[in-house]
């Protein structure tokens, strides 16, 4: 079963920074070159500057990573960052509006340190997603360069009893550690609870509950198989060390039953088809799918919204520059081309437009892992802007519903793997409020 272990974090000292709210920022993956131009203008020593390094003229291979480095060293020895006193758990709590609806949700986790386990039969820790090289390559060597986890994977975990939602809520009282409303107006407190204080009896609970059964990852499928691609190399010149902390990554736990996650789409944008594919497209789709002609309005109003998470049916919406459609997965059309596996993985949108684009486009999954002819974003007016512009020379747009929390881990518990992209968890966890030193 997974080991999870309180820790001594390090975070931003306020009285070196000012206002907290001013240093955090989004995880890496989900920022532009101007969104982070933006943090940094706010603040010098906003936390992209260690967790999302830019190339600079004339910087040969891993210079970047060797600016985070001296970057983060300095900012300790200043006092701009403080490692604290104790180990501790940090409880997180973020209230949001889901994007395009009228509904609140506030979900409570908390960062702990998990041990590694290989992503294997029988672990402890078990994935739903396949992951990018280049992603891999950029985190291994930042991981290299630091020596820390500036940004946590996101881990699920069951508990239908309750108790661990019951615990959480009653540590989550009185003045938060850390409190800022980001960028998309989600409210972010975090609390930081002493392992070994007032508190020792509900921590050791807790963990034990989010540890009694192996762990899912939900986000930072790259981050994890980084990790142990980093402690292996460790090991081999710190053989004799008992129990080092590069054993141990940073993750954010969630349960998954005692309140509802959100999960958004990712929609594919494909290029390079040029117009005599587009037509090739197009001819194919009755082959797989029940064909609707639909407008722009009627395809974001249909995949715009995402209250109810309620993927899994076969839908989609198509734009090219020759118009909108609806499309319904003909099941018995797609059976003889679905990946091997179990039936969970078997019967996801996201498998089923993997076949279509392979068959009807030519584009197999080592295409889409490779790069460059399928993109992704969050937004279907985004997705549809795309096609309509010509943008990175983008054809069409495959727009999806969002994949449900319980198909997500049917698919991990069957032993399986979900195309890269698969899972969009929103709110994402700010990086910044807790880093996660690999040392005691």
């Amino acid at each position: 079963m997974p080991q999870i272990r309180p820790f001594r974090g390090l975070r931003y000292a306020p009285e070196a920074i000012g206002d907290v709210a001013s240093v955090v920022a989004p995880p890496y993956d989900v920022l532009t070159t101007a969104d982070r131009e933006r943090l940094l203008a706010r603040h010098p020593k906003n936390v992209v500057r260690l967790d999302a390094p830019a190339e600079e003229p004339g910087d040969a291979e891993d210079d970047r990573y060797r600016r985070v480095a001296r970057s983060l060293a300095a900012w300790r020895s200043d006092g701009t960052l403080h490692k604290d006193p104790r180990p501790a758990i940090y409880v997180h709590e973020q209230t949001y509006r889901v994007p395009g609806t009228d509904v609140q949700r506030t979900q409570r986790g908390f960062f702990a340190r998990l041990r590694l386990e290989p992503l294997e039969t029988g672990s402890g820790v078990v994935p739903h997603e396949r992951t990018l090289a280049v992603a891999r390559e950029d985190r291994y060597r930042l991981l290299r360069a630091t020596g820390v986890n500036t940004s946590p994977v996101v881990g699920l975990y069951d508990d239908p009893s309750g108790r661990a939602a019951a615990i959480l809520a009653s540590l989550a009282i009185g003045p938060a550690t850390i409190d800022v409303v980001d960028d998309d107006s989600v409210h972010h407190r975090l609390w930081v609870v002493d392992a070994d204080g007032p508190a020792a009896d509900a921590v050791a609970e807790l963990v034990a509950i989010a540890g009694a059964h192996p762990v899912t990852i939900a986000d930072g499928h790259h981050r994890y198989e980084t990790a142990l691609r980093y402690r292996d190399e460790r090991r081999m010149s710190r053989s004799c060390e008992e129990d080092p902390a590069f054993d141990y990554l940073l993750m954010l736990f969630l349960e998954t039953s005692a309140e509802p996650l959100t999960v958004l789409p990712t929609h594919r944008l494909v290029a390079g088809l040029g117009a005599d594919g587009v037509a090739r497209l197009l001819d194919g789709l009755g082959e797989l799918f029940v064909v609707t002609p639909a407008g722009r309005d009627d395809l974001l109003s249909a995949f715009g919204g995402h209250a109810d998470g309620r993927g899994g049916g076969g839908r989609f919406g198509l734009w090219t520059r020759e118009g909108g459609a609806r499309l319904t997965a003909r099941r018995v059309a797609f059976e003889p081309h679905l990946p091997e596996g179990g039936r969970a993985v078997r019967g996801l949108d996201v498998v089923l437009l993997g076949v279509a684009l392979e068959r009807l486009a030519g584009i197999d999954p080592a295409a889409v892992a490779a790069g460059g002819r399928v993109s992704f974003t969050k937004s279907a007016a985004e997705a549809i802007d795309a096609v309509d512009d010509g943008r990175d020379g983008v054809d069409a747009a495959f727009l999806l519903e969002p994949t449900p929390v319980a198909s997500i881990a049917a698919v991990a518990a069957d032993g399986d793997v979900m195309p890269q992209k698969s899972t969009y968890f929103y709110p994402k966890a700010l990086t910044g409020l807790v880093i996660n030193p690999l040392e005691w």
